[in-house]
């Protein structure tokens, strides 16, 4: 039985892997979820609070966007039998070019971030989200702590990452409009994949994640 853990985009509930499905004889599959940081805590001791939810040793570990990673970041604490990222990068040099002049400008920082999952707020500022995306935002952006989303997102612009882990696998959608394609190297091209693909590309996954997971 092979141990896989799935870690959540930044904010984002577990929930966001309900219709994954992994064979039950070939793997065990656990959820990890976010705790809220510590003010201004570095990223290697979040991920060491982190392996306290992981119990098997050298496991799979998967992750989506931010949590893409922080499954990286932990694979630099513990030996992983495979590391899988999707919808995010392996380095900063994979980063849009909005991010990057975030780094050097530190324009985030004026983002209320405390607006992030508040739908009623943010409609307050004169910003509309489509309903089928506000019901999908509802369900699944669970973690609106204003000390959780300022660390998360202070930690990803400055993710200073060089150079991609030996032997990641990378799954990329085409059409990400977080990540775009163009920045992004060696990977694994979902067509017509958004940010979200973990979600509204599930099949996709169910079809090719056991075999990902069991090549050698």
């Amino acid at each position: 039985m092979i141990p896989v853990y799935f870690m959540p985009g930044m904010a984002a509930s577990p929930l966001i892997f309900e219709n994954i499905s992994l064979p039950t004889d070939d793997f065990e599959v656990i959820h990890l979820d976010w705790i809220v940081p510590e003010k201004d805590e570095p990223l290697h001791n979040y991920c060491t609070r982190l392996l306290l939810q992981i119990k098997h040793e050298n496991p799979v570990l998967i992750g989506v966007s931010f949590g893409g990673m922080i499954v990286q970041e932990i694979a630099k604490l513990i030996k992983v039998q495979k590391l899988i990222i999707i919808s995010s990068a392996k380095t900063h040099h994979e980063f849009p070019r909005r991010m990057k002049i975030s780094q050097k400008t530190g324009l985030h920082k004026l983002l209320p971030t405390s607006l992030i999952g508040n739908f009623d707020q943010l409609a307050k500022y004169g910003m509309s989200v489509a309903p089928k995306k506000m019901e999908m935002y509802k369900r699944y952006m669970n973690l609106n702590d204003p000390v959780y989303l300022d660390w998360a997102l202070h930690t990803i612009i400055n993710w200073k990452q060089e150079n991609a882990p030996e032997g990641i696998i990378h799954i990329h959608g085409d059409k990400d409009p977080v990540f775009p394609i163009k920045y992004i190297n060696d990977c694994v091209v979902v067509e017509n994949g958004t940010h979200v693909m973990i979600v509204n590309r599930f099949k996709w996954f169910n079809e090719n994640l056991p075999k990902i997971i069991l090549e050698s």
